[in-house]
């Protein structure tokens, strides 16, 4: 079977630009901008991998296109896995990534464990069945923010292994190490099978 469209549940441009240089070429992604959709999808879930069906299988319903959705959270065992399925609004529902960093470093100040992990997972909506992917990238929260690349938590998350904050790299650097490259990984070789 032949994939030579599908539409990102996403209106995050970011997200979008950072799939599209992933997957191969004779694959393009629209996103819910680019379709002309304007409803909000729902995220009511209490898992990420929850969210992401949830969103996926929404628009699957209503467009009747191929379709993907994904939900990443960033998790913090110190914080007991805050802020979690809630990391896009975890300083409220405004969604602001400097209000959402400053809060998660206002928490971790007493903590001497640091580590944290990205987590995405991808839901693929394709001929009725669907499918999940899920991607982690390792590592800590620093002590205050480096870099002006990417967006929501990089600037504070210091992947293991490297002396760079995931806001400090560029594009390609940071989409082969990512939780969401990873997780495109695996839809890309699942993808590539059908």
């Amino acid at each position: 079977m032949e994939i030579n469209e599908l539409i990102f549940a996403t209106s995050n441009a970011n997200k979008v630009s950072e799939v599209n240089k992933l997957l191969p070429k004779n694959i393009q992604v629209h996103s819910l901008k680019d379709i002309g959709f304007t409803d909000e999808l729902p995220e009511t879930q209490d898992t990420i991998e929850g969210n992401a069906i949830q969103k996926a299988e929404t628009l699957y319903k209503l467009i009747g296109k191929d379709c993907f959705a994904e939900d990443t959270g960033l998790i913090v065992p110190a914080l007991n896995g805050e802020p979690g399925v809630y990391s896009a609004r975890y300083a409220g529902p405004q969604k602001n990534d400097q209000d959402n960093m400053n809060l998660l470093l206002k928490n971790l100040q007493d903590h001497s464990d640091r580590s944290a992990y990205f987590k995405t997972v991808i839901a693929l909506f394709i001929d009725g069945k669907h499918f999940t992917f899920e991607g982690r990238a390792e590592g800590r929260i620093i002590e205050s923010p480096r870099g002006d690349q990417g967006f929501g938590y990089d600037p504070i998350f210091l992947p293991n292994d490297y002396n760079t904050t995931f806001a400090e790299m560029n594009m390609s650097e940071k989409g082969s190490i990512s939780h969401r490259a990873k997780a495109l990984q695996l839809l890309i070789e699942h993808l590539a099978k059908l």
